[in-house]
C-alpha cells in the first residue's frame, strides 16, 4: 500500500493550518496592541475626569456683580430666541405652528 498520497494531502493540510494559525497570531497581536491603546485613552479620559472634578470644586462660585445692568429684554433678542426654538422643535410642531399662524393672518376683516 502507498501512503505517500495520503501523507502529500496531511502536509497541504499542515500548511495549510500554520498559515492560518499565522495569519490568527498577527491578527491577535494588532488586536492587543489596539487593546493596549484603547485601556489607556480610557484611563486618560478617567485621569482627566478626576482632575477636572477636582479643579471644580476649587473654583470659587461668582455672583453677577452688582455695579453691572442686566441687559433689557429688546424685540430683537426675542425675535431671536423664537426662532432659535422653533429650529430645536420638531418638524410637526413647526408645520402645525406655521398653519396655525397662516390661519390667523388669512383672514381679512368682513366689511361693514
Amino acid at each position: 500500500m502507498n501512503i505517500e498520497p495520503l501523507l502529500d494531502a496531511l502536509g497541504v493540510q499542515e500548511d495549510a493550518a500554520r498559515l492560518l494559525a499565522d495569519e490568527l497570531r498577527t491578527e491577535m497581536a494588532d488586536l492587543q496592541s489596539r487593546l493596549r491603546a484603547a485601556e489607556t485613552h480610557l484611563e486618560h479620559l478617567a485621569i482627566t475626569r478626576t482632575t477636572v472634578t477636582a479643579l471644580a470644586d476649587r473654583i470659587p462660585t461668582r455672583s453677577p456683580s452688582p455695579d453691572l445692568p442686566d441687559p433689557p429684554a429688546t424685540p430683537a433678542s426675542s425675535t431671536s430666541a423664537t426662532r432659535q426654538t422653533a429650529r430645536c422643535e420638531p418638524e410637526t410642531s413647526a408645520k402645525h405652528s406655521t398653519t396655525n399662524s397662516s390661519r390667523r393672518t388669512s383672514k381679512a376683516p368682513e366689511p361693514s
